[in-house]
């Protein structure tokens, strides 16, 4: 370690050198992987569904997942308790049914005409 603290030529060089050979192998085992991946997804063409995820997940990349949400004051909150929480305060106040005392006043709307029933005559 002592060749990264001095700065001479020849120690540049090698730290180049060490650079660029940590480079190459962790390009070629990203390059192995993307073969086993692609060959993984020839094997399962049986299944287009499969594959077409497969596909669709290998452009996307990796896509870091976001576990913050806003509380009811503004603040964000990342703890998965206090999520939860946040959540399940939310869909009680979005799915809080309106008590209705007397059904009968109740009006009921439809898609369909109001058709006045057929008289005896039109019987």
């Amino acid at each position: 370690m002592q060749w990264i603290r001095d700065l001479s030529q020849s120690n540049v060089d090698n730290l180049n050198n060490v650079g660029r050979d940590a480079s190459r192998h962790f390009r070629n085992k990203n390059k192995a992987h993307l073969k086993a991946k692609i060959e993984n997804l020839k094997q399962k063409d049986k299944n287009v569904r499969d594959l077409y995820r497969g596909i669709s997940d290998f452009k996307k990349g990796y896509q870091p997942r976001n576990n913050i949400v806003k509380d009811n004051k503004g603040d964000l909150v990342a703890d998965s308790h206090s999520i939860l929480a946040r959540w399940r305060h939310y869909f009680s106040q979005l799915l809080k049914v309106h008590e209705v005392n007397d059904v009968r006043q109740t009006e009921i709307h439809t898609a369909e005409p109001l058709v006045p029933e057929p008289s005896a005559f039109e019987l």
